[in-house]
């Protein structure tokens, strides 16, 4: 599993000016059954993904968020290994 941290690089303007392709890109990951979980981070400054895959599809999509690829965030993705996964997310260990 993978955890997709985006970081805003530019002003929320901007962001909010992709967020109908960001959306759009999200629900595409989900429908392909990459994506498992998403949202905000608090403040404001970017969001999380929770992701399934391989390293290299996971990585190739994340390049393609509209956020990352029109240069207004970065993303890094984070390989985790879960150990253990509380009732209801059984989900994580796939």
């Amino acid at each position: 599993m993978f955890i997709l941290d985006i970081t805003y690089t530019a002003p929320i303007e901007v962001i909010d000016g992709l967020l109908a392709d960001h959306i759009a890109w999200l629900e595409q990951g989900r429908a392909d059954g990459m994506f498992m979980a998403w949202g905000r981070k608090v403040p404001r400054d970017g969001g999380l993904v929770y992701a399934t895959g391989t390293r290299e599809t996971v990585e190739a999509a994340a390049q393609r968020d509209p956020f990352v690829a029109n240069g207004a965030a970065s993303v890094r993705v984070i390989e985790f290994v879960p150990s253990y996964a509380d009732a209801g997310l059984e989900g994580l260990s796939r």
